[in-house]
């Protein structure tokens, strides 16, 4: 049997040795000690739900557009607003008694009651983990990509609760790879939903787009030095510096502007992964030129679009200052 802790114990496991990556264990703790010593499941679970802002912004949100809206539209309910903005609700009655009010309030339970005996199990299904539940390692990897913001509005996770979006929807076909995940914001995942008219249909079978004239449409195989689901990484044929490598997205694309944000995703994913091959292959590499050419006037040449991760190391100029500015050549030193 485990041993028994004594309130030092446990105060010296909460002030000191307690390692948090969430408010899970305080709260579980507490609902313990305030119930002396024993709960439930659905305990703990009910006292969580208080702080999850993600579950209060879900049903504020649901308030304002929907019960809050149809209540308003009935008379029933008149909106409090601060500007433009509504904060509360307002019963569009007077005069009514403690009792008048005890009975109304036990009729609104009736009626849950009854709703919950026709539906059953199923009312909340909405709200379950699903076929688009994202495991926590995932969630965690893109919200550090995102550095804790919505990639959309640039919400912190202080000031919103961040949802992992599939940037294509799995019903539409999007895959549960990095390169199609997003952090947003639960607004701006919520009006994504609601107004996002693509036709992801096209843009998943632009995906499969090749050019047969196109040098990097067919790369041979055994040129390719990494790849993920949409993008691959070689070696380029003439290289500025040793190891200079090209990430290319698999479609056929010729403008930079033009790739799809899961491209991006793929293309960040390749240059950080190559970036840590060619430092383990040569410690002399100090430094990086990333870039990409987007246009002829830039000085692109071949219309696939391509990022150059171009290794440097020190004193491989005379003058490094400057950097990719030196595209116009009089402009690099300043």
């Amino acid at each position: 049997m485990t041993e028994r802790l004594s309130a030092s114990q446990l105060e010296d496991f909460v002030r000191n040795r307690m390692k948090m990556s969430h408010i899970y264990q305080p709260v579980m703790l507490k609902v313990l000690l305030d119930a002396g010593g024993e709960v439930s499941v659905e305990d703990v679970s009910r006292a969580l739900l208080v702080h999850d802002l993600s579950q209060v912004e879900y049903y504020a949100i649901r308030t304002k557009n929907m019960v809050g809206k149809v209540l308003h539209q009935n008379g029933i309910v008149e909106p409090m607003k601060r500007g433009n903005r509504i904060i509360g609700y307002r019963l569009n009655s007077e005069g009514l008694s403690e009792l008048q009010r005890k009975a109304l309030s036990a009729l609104c339970d009736q009626k849950v009651a009854q709703f919950l005996k026709q539906r059953g199990a199923v009312l909340y299904d909405h709200r379950r983990p699903s076929d688009g539940y994202v495991p926590g390692s995932i969630r965690y990897t893109v919200l550090k990509r995102a550095k804790y913001r919505c990639e959309l509005c640039g919400a912190h996770e202080d000031q919103a609760a961040l949802h992992i979006d599939h940037i294509i929807p799995r019903a539409k076909g999007g895959p549960d790879d990095l390169s199609n995940f997003q952090a947003l914001c639960i607004t701006c995942n919520t009006n994504k939903r609601d107004n996002d008219d693509t036709d992801f249909r096209d843009v998943l079978n632009s995906y499969e787009e090749r050019d047969e004239s196109c040098l990097f449409c067919k790369i041979e195989a055994d040129r390719i030095v990494g790849q993920n689901q949409l993008a691959y990484a070689i070696r380029d044929a003439y290289p500025v510096t040793e190891l200079h490598t090209l990430v290319l997205p698999k479609r056929h694309v010729a403008n930079y502007f033009d790739l799809y944000q899961p491209e991006r995703n793929a293309i960040e994913d390749l240059l950080q992964r190559q970036r840590k091959e060619i430092c383990t292959l040569d410690r002399s590499v100090s430094g990086f030129n990333i870039g990409a050419n987007a246009g002829a006037s830039a000085g692109q040449t071949v219309f696939h679009v391509h990022l150059h991760l171009i290794p440097r190391r020190g004193g491989d100029v005379q003058n490094p200052r400057g950097g990719v500015r030196g595209v116009i050549t009089d402009k690099q030193s300043y």
